[in-house]
C-alpha cells in the first residue's frame, strides 16, 4: 500500500485540516501579555488558562465570534522548560526575536466561525501573524512481515557499514525525533535513549465526531511512549539500533531523544491508526528537543503548501528559525505525494528535505518532489524497528532518518577532529558527496543518492584542506 494522506472531515478550506476552535496567534514584539501560562501547566493543572490576551482589540474580535475563549502559550522558555507553574517567565532574547515568547493559542467553542476570526485579527496592528491550528496526519506505511522475499539492503546502497567502521559516532551527540513517541522495552534501543517528552493534546472533543484517540493524549509530560502507531519506532531503529535483528542504526553510538509530537487516531472508515498532532504541538515538541540539548532533529511530518489558507503562515516557520539559531541540524522528510509541491517544514530553505528511491536507485513513485529536496535516501520496504518486533516501512518519513543519522555522523566525526560543524556546512556535505541516481536525471529529487561514507571522507578533505592553508609552521 502506497503512503497517502486521510481525508479529515473538518476541513474548514480545500485540502486544509484544523482543529475545530482552535488557532495560534504570535503577537507583534512588545505586545505579549506576561501572564499567560504555558499549555503544559494548565494540563497538568499547575496553573488555569487565561480568558484574555490584551484586554482589547483582540479581545473583542475573539468574542465577536465566539461566547469564551481560553488563551495559553504554545512554548515554555528554555530557561523554566522543567519548572512547572514559572515555565512562562524569562524568555530569553532568540526566543522573543523568532518568536516562541510571543506565540499564542486561542481555544474557542467548537463551531465558532474560525476562518472569518483569523481573517478579523490579521488586520490588527499589535498581532504579527496568525492562522488556524493545523493537524499534520502522520501517512503511515504499510507493515509487512519480517519474512518477506526479495529482500534489498539500504545500507549497503548508502555504504553504511563502511560508514560506522570509518567513524562509530558519538554518545555526546543528541539526535531528536519528533515523532509518535517511542517503545522503550525494544532490546535494539537499549542503551540508546534518553528521557524525552510528550507535547501531544488533543482532547477527543477538539476533534471531529467518529475520529477515535488512542492512548495518551490529553497531557504533556515526560513519557514519549508509543504504544498504537510505530511510526517513530521506525525513525528511531533506523538512526539508533543497535543492530541485533536489523543493521545498527546509521548514527552508531549517537543518542536519541525521543519527542512525542504525534498522537495516535483512528479515522470512520478505517482500521488502520494514524499519527496526528496539532501544529502547536509540534512546534513545541521540536522546540522541546532543542532545548534538551538536540544537535540533530528527524521530522517525518509536514503540511501540504497546497492545503494551506490563502494568507496564512507557513507552518513551523518561528520554531525552524529558532532551531538554526541554537546549532541544530533540522532534517525532513519531503512528502509521499508524489507531486512537484512543497510541504512544510521540509520546504524551509534551513531544512534537509529528504526524498526516497528504491532498490534500483530511482526515486520513489510517491516521493513529493521540488527545487527545495536536497537528495534522497532510501524508503521503500525498510526492514527496521516496529512496536514490538520489527516491520518493513515505505514512505520518505524512513528516507529522512537515514540522512539526519548520517549528519550525526558528521557533527560526531568533527568533533573528533576538532571541527565544529554548523547546518548550512553539514547540508553542502551531505549534497555534493551524493552518489547518482539510477538513468538520466530526476528532475525535483535533488542532487542525487545518499552516501554516508563520501561524506565522511568530505569532510575529512575539508578539514585537511583548511588546516592546510592556515598551518603557522608551514613556512613554504
Amino acid at each position: 500500500m502506497r503512503p497517502h494522506l486521510l481525508s479529515i472531515p473538518w476541513a474548514p478550506g480545500a485540502g486544509s485540516y484544523c482543529l475545530p476552535g482552535s488557532i495560534v496567534v504570535k503577537m507583534a514584539l512588545g505586545e505579549a501579555p506576561d501572564s499567560v501560562p504555558v499549555s503544559t501547566d494548565v494540563r497538568s493543572g499547575s496553573l488555569a488558562a487565561a480568558q484574555t490576551m490584551d484586554g482589547g482589540v483582540v479581545d473583542r474580535i475573539v468574542r465577536h465570534f465566539a461566547d469564551a475563549m481560553r488563551v495559553t502559550r504554545v512554548f515554555a522558555a528554555a530557561a523554566n522548560v522543567n519548572r512547572p507553574g514559572n515555565r512562562h517567565r524569562k524568555f530569553d532574547d532568540r526566543e522573543q526575536v523568532y518568536g516562541p515568547a510571543r506565540t499564542f493559542r486561542i481555544d474557542v467553542p467548537p463551531g465558532a466561525p474560525i476562518m472569518d476570526m483569523v481573517d478579523s485579527l490579521r488586520q490588527v496592528t499589535t498581532v504579527e501573524s496568525v492562522m488556524p491550528n493545523y493537524v499534520t496526519v502522520t501517512p503511515f506505511a504499510h507493515a509487512d512481515s519480517a519474512e518477506i522475499g526479495n529482500r534489498w539492503q539500504p545500507w549497503e546502497m548508502i555504504n553504511g557499514a563502511e560508514a560506522l567502521a570509518y567513524e562509530r559516532g558519538d554518545p555526546a551527540v543528541i539526535v531528536g525525533v519528533v515523532d509518535s513517541g517511542v517503545s522503550r522495552g525494544h532490546s535494539e534501543l537499549a542503551g540508546r535513549l534518553r528521557a524525552g517528552f510528550d507535547t501531544v493534546q488533543l482532547g477527543q472533543s477538539e476533534l471531529a465526531m467518529g475520529v477515535e484517540l488512542r492512548g495518551d493524549s490529553s497531557g504533556v509530560d515526560t513519557n514519549p511512549s508509543d504504544g498504537f502507531v510505530g511510526h517513530g519506532m521506525a525513525c528511531a531503529g533506523i538512526i539508533g539500533a543497535v543492530g541485533l535483528a536489523m543493521p545498527p542504526g546509521m548514527a552508531g553510538e549517537t543518542q536519541i531523544v525521543p519527542i512525542r509530537g504525534l498522537g495516535a487516531a483512528r479515522f470512520p472508515g478505517k482500521e488502520q491508526l494514524v499519527g496526528i498532532g496539532s501544529a502547536s504541538d509540534l512546534d513545541m515538541a521540536v522546540k522541546m528537543a532543542v532545548d534538551l540539548g538536540a544537535k540533530v532533529i528527524n521530522m517525518s511530518f509536514g503540511t501540504d503548501d497546497d492545503a494551506l489558507e490563502s494568507g496564512s503562515p507557513k507552518p513551523h516557520a518561528d520554531v525552524v528559525r529558532y532551531a538554526v539559531d541554537r546549532g541544530c541540524v533540522l532534517v525532513a522528510a519531503s512528502g509521499n505525494n508524489g507531486r512537484e509541491t512543497r510541504y512544510w517544514p521540509a520546504a524551509f530553505p534551513e531544512v534537509i528535505a529528504v526524498g526516497s528511491v528504491g532498490a534500483e536507485r530511482k526515486p520513489s513513485e510517491f516521493s513529493t518532489r521540488g527545487d527545495h529536496v536536497a537528495l534522497c535516501a532510501p524508503g521503500e520496504r525498510i526492514h527496521t524497528l516496529g512496536l514490538s518486533g520489527y516491520q518493513r516501512a515505505t514512505g520518505t518519513s524512513f528516507a529522512a532518518p537515514f540522512v539526519a543519522a548520517v549528519a550525526a555522523l558528521l557533527v560526531a566525526h568533527g568533533g573528533r577532529r576538532s571541527m565544529p560543524l554548523d547546518a548550512a556546512l553539514i547540508k553542502d556535505l551531505l549534497v555534493k558527496s551524493v552518489s547518482p541516481f539510477a538513468g538520466a536525471a530526476w528532475r525535483g529529487c535533488g542532487a542525487g543518492v545518499l552516501d554516508a561514507l563520501a561524506a565522511l571522507r568530505a569532510l575529512d578533505a575539508q578539514i585537511d584542506e583548511n588546516r592546510d592553508e592556515t598551518d603557522p609552521l608551514d613556512f613554504d
